[in-house]
């Protein structure tokens, strides 16, 4: 039976368990968009983890959609990263880089842009953003056309690049949560009657553009996506889920691994896993009473045969030393909710490890 503990290859990618910190958003970066020396002692503190996906980092100055995010198009962005990977390195990890467009979840004077926020259609998200003007509707994003929709799928392969030359040892693309490529997936945010919108093979077909030129980009064997199936965060309504991922997850290239991010029911990552051919990781879906992202239902998660890994967020967060945690039966510290997002070393670097 395998273990969270066993060792296992994703691709280029080798992890010494199977425990797999979850993407973040914390909002610690400079304001020019680069990594900072707290982030890489973040970031290296949890280097136990069989591997680290970091927070959302944006391909492209409009894909900014929160204040103090990360991004990788730009050298000194480039170059702050290489601390960060340096240190995961250096203390015996694996990180890869989660590379997230925000889209229509955004405002244009978190870039300081002229230009507004942009998605496959006109329509904006219900809701306010924090804006170094404090809080402020969403606005109505711009319709991307088809030529700027080639200009951001090269965005994410130049990001890709700039991932390797910053030292990562793979590229996560999202394509959930709400932000650019779920809104090409999902009927509310997608009313385009061109190639990209309309029935679902048209709605796939950026999220599959995307991946495949990540693929051309770095190879497939550093490249994987995380999807997050039938999820409404960020005002989006995708139609028929099941219908929508059957079509998505086998026209994708072959990648390292799939991350699926749990938000419905079971039955819908039992269809993902049966429909896709490579490796798995689960981020468990962590409402109360259902299947909780704890240490005991991860492991139940490899022996249900559901994934070949699992994701943990909150818990790797607030225990940087979670898979020592987990052999040893705890305990865990609870996470600091009040420091999440944005803030200094603390809820960051000061969670203690075992015997502190």
């Amino acid at each position: 039976m395998t273990s969270l503990f066993d060792s296992v290859t994703f691709g280029k990618i080798p992890l010494a368990n199977r425990l797999v910190m979850a993407p973040m958003t914390r909002n610690r970066a400079k304001p020019c968009g680069g990594a900072t020396e707290l982030m890489a002692e973040y970031y290296a503190q949890r280097a136990s983890a069989g591997l680290v996906i970091t927070e959302g980092v944006q391909p492209s100055q409009v894909g900014q959609g929160f204040l103090n995010t990360p991004g990788l198009h730009h050298p000194e962005q480039v170059a702050s990263w290489r601390a960060v990977t340096d240190a995961v390195h250096a203390a015996g990890g694996r990180i890869v880089v989660q590379l997230m467009h925000s889209g229509r979840i955004g405002h244009p004077s978190l870039y300081d842009s002229a230009h507004t926020s942009v998605a496959p259609s006109p329509v904006a998200a219900a809701g306010q953003c924090f804006t170094p003007g404090g809080m402020q509707d969403y606005p109505v994003p711009h319709e991307l056309t088809v030529d700027e929709i080639a200009a951001t799928v090269r965005d994410f392969a130049t990001a890709a690049r700039n991932a390797v030359e910053a030292g990562f040892d793979g590229v996560e693309i999202h394509a959930g949560n709400g932000f650019l490529l779920h809104q090409f997936l999902a009927e509310n945010t997608n009313h385009r009657t061109d190639a990209y919108g309309g029935s679902i093979a048209n709605r796939i077909r950026f999220t599959v553009e995307v991946a495949e030129a990540v693929v051309a980009a770095i190879g497939n064997e550093r490249t994987s996506m995380r999807i997050s199936p039938g999820n409404p965060y960020n005002d989006i309504a995708e139609g028929d889920t099941e219908a929508l991922y059957a079509a998505l997850v086998p026209a994708l290239p072959e990648l390292a691994f799939l991350e699926v991010c749990e938000i419905v029911t079971r039955p819908v990552t039992r269809a993902v896993r049966d429909l896709w051919r490579g490796n798995l990781v689960l981020n468990p879906h962590a409402a109360p009473d259902s299947f909780p992202a704890t240490a005991k239902s991860a492991q139940e998660v490899l022996d249900e045969g559901l994934a070949d890994a699992v994701s943990l967020g909150a818990l790797f967060l607030a225990n940087p030393d979670l898979p020592a945690r987990i052999a040893a039966g705890g305990p865990f510290n609870e996470a600091d909710e009040s420091a999440f997002y944005g803030g200094d070393h603390r809820g960051y670097t000061d969670y203690p490890a075992l015997g502190r």
